[in-house]
This record gives C-alpha cells, structure tokens and sequence, in this order.
C-alpha cells in the first residue's frame, strides 16, 4: 500500500556500494533491510561482509579496525576472522578454555559485478550452505565500470519509492528545466509494447523520440529496451551502432520506511568521457527531482487517501504490486513463481 511500510524481500541480492568507494583494508558501515552490515575489503582485494554486532558486549564491531584479514573489535580486541569466526580472545588466561570454534558473527555472500558491490540478504529460513544465485548482470563486458555511480536516500519504503521511478507521466512536470521540457503542456503520445520479464516486465525495444536525440551521438539510429524486475532493479539498454549506454537503477531499503536509490550509468564510446562531470551533475539533478516530489506525496499518504491509479499509465505500478505479491505468496506456499504479467500494449501522453 501506498504511503505504507513496506514488506522487506529476502533472498535477493541489493546493491550496497560502488566498487571504487571501499579502498582496501577498509570497511563500510551499513544497513540493509533493517540489519546492520559491516562491509570490508581485505588487503588482496577480496570482499567480506559480516553482520555489524560483536556476540560478547553487542558493541558494533564497524567501531573496530580491521588488521589484515581478520576484524578486531573496539571494546575488548576480540577477533574475526573475514569467515565470521571467531580467531581470538585477548582477555584470555594460558589455563583458561574457551572453544573458538564456537563463536562466530554472521556473514553474508557478497560479489563485486561490473564495478558494484551486492550483498545477498538470505531468508532466515534458508539452510546454511545453499548458494544464492548470480547477482543481476547487464548486458556489457565483466570488466566494466561505471562511468558515473549516484545515489540518494528516500525517506518512504521500497514500494513508494518504486512507483515513482518507474512513472512513465510524470516526467513532463517533475524533470523541468529551463533547457529541459520547460513547457510541460507539449505532451506526445506514447504507445509501448510490454512483456513478461524473469520476475518483473520488459518495454519491447523500440526507437527512441526526439526528445532524446542526444543518443545519436553513440553513432546510429539509437533504440532502447527496459527490464523491471524484483525487488527493484531497472536496467535500461540504449544501442546506437556499435555502442551501447545502460542506465541502472536499484533500489535497496535500509528499513520498511527507508530506501537508497543508487544508479550507475554505463557506456562504450570513450570519447564520451570528457562529457561525465556534466552528466553526473545531470543525474543528480534529475534523480533529486525524484526525490524531492517522492518527499511531497508523503505528506498527503500520511492521511490514508483512497488513490485513483488509472490505465494506462499507472499499470506499471499495479504489475509491480502484483509481481511482489505473486513472489512472496509463492515462498509462503512452497511453490514455484509464477509471473501475473501479461504481454500488453500500453498508451499514454508525456
């Protein structure tokens, strides 16, 4: 429901940090899903990921330092290793025995894929040992990195946060500049051909409007495809000849009424590059305009409206609802997902 905590999704991997912004032998302080995460980089460049409590005192160990490959905490020096176990107790007497192999933090899978860190949030009900699937790739080489890599904090759960972004209306009064759709009363038609995706939908690939001429620049005729799939990633595939930009957006919550929306944006041709500090200051004026209309609906939800989605052009939002609701009724049930999305055709002006 809308203006609502949202129900939180495990068993998916979420995006927690670009790559470049955890140095090594550091760590990284966050919260995922509601459960504190200390997120570290050994000396050889291999990630780990623990959860962010000691298990004497319940001190954070994030207020520690890390010494090699092996965690040590700030209030009494006890150590882990990067698997989460515990190698050592300083307090410790010759004659005194305590069984190590006993004590431990929890860890969590973690992968660096194509410049960003995902951490796998597992099901508290998921057998120790079962191997998470692979974290979402996009269509472009392993070894490639972000051009630009943002991120905003959007104080409404998951859902809320999810609509908005995925609003294929408003554009025209939210993403207003003096040299950006300025006049929003020039509205086009739009028509666009959807389709089931794994755990979500795809926009058909089709060609992109006028409006966006600044793709042509990539050489060609430039045409654009777009996947949503739980629990809140879009990725966007714009080809132009032989280059490609990919815009991602994922969504992860730090609690039921808390998001960060990070979006890394790609692409092939290098003599783009001297274009990135503009482009970043683009993104981050568009990705807080997001935000900052996101802040105002909060403010009329607070009082439990009854809303009035329409077709078409709040369809997208009632698939992500249904999709959500589909997945988590099937974990409930013990049975396999199955995707409530159905081709369509969808209209409306922007």
């Amino acid at each position: 429901m809308l203006g609502g905590p949202a129900d939180l999704m495990r068993d998916f991997w979420y995006l927690a940090l670009p790559g470049n912004a955890l140095a090594r032998g550091k760590t990284r302080r966050l919260t995922l899903l509601g459960e504190p995460v200390l997120l570290g980089r050994k000396g050889d460049g291999g990630l780990f990921d623990l959860r962010d409590i000691c298990p004497q005192r319940g001190i954070p160990l994030s207020y520690g330092t890390i010494d090699g490959s092996e965690v040590v905490c700030g209030y009494h020096g006890w150590r882990f290793g990067t698997d989460g176990r515990c190698a050592a107790i300083p307090s410790l007497m010759p004659d005194q025995t305590v069984h190590l192999d006993r004590i431990g933090v929890a860890t969590y899978p973690c992968r660096e894929v194509q410049g960003n860190i995902w951490v796998f949030v597992a099901d508290r009900d998921r057998a120790p040992g079962v191997t998470p699937p692979e974290p979402p790739r996009l269509p472009l080489p392993d070894d490639v990195v972000p051009q630009i890599a943002i991120d905003s904090v959007f104080p409404c759960g998951v859902d809320d946060t999810a609509y908005g972004l995925m609003d294929p209306t408003h554009a025209s009064f939210v993403h207003t500049s003096w040299w950006w759709k300025k006049d929003a009363r020039r509205l086009r038609p739009k028509e666009k051909r959807f389709e089931p995706a794994p755990l979500g939908w795809r926009m058909a690939r089709h060609g992109l409007s006028v409006e966006h001429r600044m793709y042509r620049v990539l050489g060609g005729a430039p045409t654009t495809e777009i996947t949503y799939s739980l629990p809140g990633v879009r990725i966007e595939h714009i080809q132009a000849g032989r280059h490609a930009a990919v815009s991602l957006t994922a969504l992860t919550p730090t609690s039921a009424r808390e998001t960060i929306v990070h979006q890394s944006l790609y692409w092939t041709a290098g003599w783009l590059a001297p274009l990135r500090p503009a482009a970043r200051v683009l993104a981050r004026r568009f990705l807080g305009q997001d935000r900052e209309v996101v802040v105002k609906q909060q403010e009329g939800l607070a009082y439990g409206p009854r809303l009035m989605l329409i077709d078409d052009a709040d369809t997208q939002a009632r698939w992500f609802a249904q999709v959500k609701a589909a997945w988590l009724q099937a974990r409930a049930e013990g049975r396999p997902f199955e995707n409530p999305v159905k081709p369509r055709t969808l209209r409306w002006h922007s």
